[in-house]
């Protein structure tokens, strides 16, 4: 909490009239060293999407996936030309731009700091 309010992730408010909430959860997960040893516990809080409704709340939602067979002729193009392979992680909603208000239910045990 203390890094979304650093980063002003969001605005504390009282719900105008007329405006819905999304829920939210905190979703926990240990990340293990290659010997299974603890390498840190990390926290994330998400929206609950499913109580939104489309056209209301949404209008439309894309990701982008890779196919099994485009990924396994990438796999076997560097192997067999002798490519370098690097892998990376894309969140295409860690830095999204929200172009409409969004109200979200304070996550359970959330106390201010003032």
């Amino acid at each position: 909490m203390k890094d979304l309010e650093k980063n002003q992730t969001y605005i504390l408010e009282i719900l105008p009239p007329g405006k819905r909430t999304v829920g939210c959860r905190w979703v926990f997960t240990i990340k293990h060293n290659v010997d299974g040893s603890v390498e840190r516990y990390k926290a994330k809080l998400v929206a609950k999407g499913y109580t939104q409704t489309y056209d209301n709340d949404y209008k439309e939602t894309f990701t982008p996936v890779a196919k099994l067979n485009t990924v396994k002729v990438l796999l076997t193009l560097t192997a067999n030309l002798d490519w370098q392979l690097h892998q990376f992680d894309v969140n295409a909603f860690l830095h999204g731009e929200l172009t409409k208000e969004v109200y979200m239910d304070l996550s359970l045990g959330y106390t201010t700091s003032t």
